[in-house]
């Protein structure tokens, strides 16, 4: 059992979690089985301590992963040392657990926990998360797209039934990770998360062409200060060559640097 306090930050400003604020990290969330369990794996070899929030982040206690199980869909947890709160996370549904290692934010989600027995003592038996966030420190530079006229995306989707359909999508943002895209409620319902967008085209000026495989990581509707509806849709560059990656780090640059030329009065 860890012998650590457990707080209750009853006094306290709730905690943000980067996780639930997907449209700004989509591009760290891990979906892949193998990818997730060796974060897990190296959680259980460094001894990370883990802090589960819990009650609307309101409830929090520390803990450390003991182990996976043998068909690698759950994984085991230490009890935290409040008898009061380890049944409190057991009755909670939902719970956001945070922690680091070698230096880099890891962050999950489960809707719920149980009880098991490990070595003879009990202890919290988890599912494997669906997605987990690992947040480097060295974050890509993201992009602002010009509002007034916007860079757009050629991408083919499909419809419930289906059929192809080829849109045009704005782009609110772009970086070395992946691009942030302004859709129509008409043009969301085209796309799904975890979804593979392939061939979509992106003309950037003076540069060049650039085509590349997008993965969609998150769907955010939101609506503008005029009221118009849209829907943000985050995607991931999937396995984008190098030298299309220097392509766009290269427009990224420039017109950053043309925007500061702008706006210190040399242009």
């Amino acid at each position: 059992m860890v012998e650590t306090d457990v707080h209750t930050e009853s006094d306290q400003s709730r905690p943000q979690f980067e996780l639930e604020q997907a449209a700004d990290y989509s591009q760290f969330l891990l979906y892949s089985k193998s990818e997730i369990l060796a974060v897990l794996r190296a959680l259980i070899q460094k001894g990370a301590m883990i802090t589960v929030h819990f009650d609307h982040g309101d409830s929090f206690l520390l803990t450390s992963m003991i182990g996976l199980a043998a068909d690698h869909r759950q994984f085991i947890l230490d009890l935290g040392s409040n008898e009061e709160m380890n049944r409190k996370a057991l009755l909670a549904d939902k719970l956001i657990f945070t922690t680091l290692v070698d230096k880099v934010k890891v962050q999950f989600s489960l809707p719920k926990l149980s009880l098991t027995q490990s070595g003879g003592h009990p202890a919290f038996l988890g599912s494997m998360p669906e997605t987990v966030l690992r947040l480097q420190r060295r974050e890509y530079f993201r992009l602002a797209t010009p509002i007034a006229h916007p860079l757009m995306l050629t991408v083919t989707a499909r419809r419930s039934d289906g059929s192809a359909a080829t849109v045009d999508v704005p782009l609110l943002d772009l970086s070395g990770g992946g691009v942030g895209l302004m859709a129509t409620p008409d043009q969301g319902q085209l796309f799904r998360c975890g979804d593979t967008l392939h061939d979509c085209k992106l003309q950037l000026p003076d540069e060049g062409l650039l085509v590349a495989t997008l993965g969609v990581r998150n769907l955010i509707e939101f609506t503008t200060r005029n009221g118009s509806r849209h829907v943000h849709i985050g995607c991931e560059y999937v396995g984008l060559p190098a030298p299309r990656m220097t392509m766009l780090q290269r427009y990224i640059t420039r017109v950053e640097r043309e925007r500061k030329a702008r706006e210190s009065g040399m242009t």
